[in-house]
């Protein structure tokens, strides 16, 4: 595979080069949340203009379907990525049309031009290559014909679009800093873990989990289950959940897993209650198998904060993903709190896998520097973990 590296020692000073980045953050209203994702882009962005490239960024917001929608646009992305490189980043109104085409005319070496959302078109995600085709042949067109293309939206290398596989196929392509600090850490995980090996795995629902579920069951010492989805477990045991967010037709599913798994998959002993979906509900705690009719889990209690980290201590590789209830709301939040307070301060290889768990990282204001690696895509590094191919990165090995 080309790296970063590569295209730098060819020369790119003059030339365009397109890259497709990972700016997909969250916003409330034209405030972004958490800017993790384009602070990770920056990186690659200064190599490029550094050397003299003229850069042009395609990335994508949101799911608008196919067409511009205001709410999704990425103009408060590029006044933020203008701060963070310390000069400009000219902001193109359409994709790959009259605004598009005049932004990167207007570009002179060592500038940026960020294009709007590019799944404002819905080639992008099309199920038909050649409508894709069409759309990734409008963006080979913008880099010219010695431009190069750089994948750094590793959050997207796990689907089949027009600006992460179709463009790689029409220009010289090459994996950015981010792809290719999120690769080595991956195969670390897979290849050579250091011993105990211990996942953490939350979020709402086992069905999302399960391919990498009964992947690492096999490969790990420790599997802790948090979040909504150790619900359904719980009622593979016959405990009553109450109103907890439930999977019926995985029930059976899980109790297969736990009767496999020997004594490696752990669940909650505790857990935080509410009597309705609100931070101002009223709350209890109590065993993870009297949860009362009516009452939903919304967190793991302060005896499952503690059972977790004696479990983790002494593990030498920790992967984490998902939170360990809605930690968006402040009195559902300790579990994720004290949980990733845990994984930091092991000294252990850790990695947090993206998603909800990095941006319970940020949100919560724990400190980034204690974990080895925060994943900039959930999706990618859980398929990657399954053993899947990622198209995207396997467009840049051909």
């Amino acid at each position: 595979m080309r790296t970063l590296d590569d295209l730098l020692a060819g020369g790119v000073s003059g030339r365009t080069v397109l890259v497709r980045a990972d700016l997909n953050v969250p916003l409330d209203g034209a405030k972004i949340t958490d800017e993790g994702r384009i602070r990770a882009s920056v990186p690659t962005l200064r190599a490029l203009t550094g050397a003299g490239a003229r850069v042009v960024v395609t990335a994508h917001l949101g799911r608008p379907k196919g067409a511009p929608d205001p709410v999704y646009s990425l103009a408060p992305v590029a006044a933020r990525l203008s701060e963070l490189m310390g000069a400009p980043v000219t902001a193109a109104t359409d994709v790959v049309g009259d605004s598009a085409r005049a932004a990167v005319a207007g570009l002179a070496s060592g500038a940026v031009a960020l294009l709007e959302n590019v799944r404002f078109d819905p080639r992008e995600t099309s199920k038909d290559a050649a409508e894709r085709g069409a759309l990734a042949d409008e963006l080979a067109a913008l880099a010219g014909p010695d431009g190069a293309f750089v994948s750094d939206g590793f959050g997207v290398v796990h689907r089949v679009q027009a600006s992460v596989v179709d463009v790689a196929q029409r220009l010289p392509g090459y994996a950015g800093t981010l792809v290719l600090a999120e690769l080595t850490t991956l195969r670390r995980l897979t290849e050579t873990p250091g011993r105990p090996y211990a996942v953490v795995l939350g979020g709402s629902k086992v069905s999302d989990k399960l391919a990498v579920i009964e992947t690492l069951l096999p490969k790990v010492d420790i599997l802790l289950i948090g979040g909504g989805m150790c619900f359904t477990f719980l009622a593979s045991q016959d405990h009553p959940v109450g109103a907890s967010l439930l999977e019926p037709d995985m029930v059976e599913v899980c109790a297969r897993l736990l009767k496999a798994s020997g004594d490696t998959i752990r669940l909650p002993r505790d857990v935080v209650i509410a009597d309705e979906f609100a931070a101002h509900a009223n709350t209890r705690t109590v065993a993870a198998e009297d949860i009362p009719d009516g009452w939903m889990g919304l967190d793991i209690g302060p005896d499952t904060v503690r059972d977790f980290a004696a479990a983790l201590a002494g593990a030498a590789t920790v992967f984490w993903n998902g939170p360990m209830g809605v930690f968006e709301l402040v009195p559902f939040a300790a579990g994720t709190r004290g949980v990733a307070e845990t994984i930091a301060g092991l000294g252990a290889f850790s990695v947090v896998g993206g998603g909800d768990s990095a941006a319970a990282v940020r949100l919560l204001g724990l400190p980034e520097d204690g974990f080895s690696h925060i994943s900039t895509g959930g999706g990618a590094s859980l398929e990657f973990l399954e053993g899947k191919t990622l198209p995207g990165v396997a467009v840049l090995e051909t």
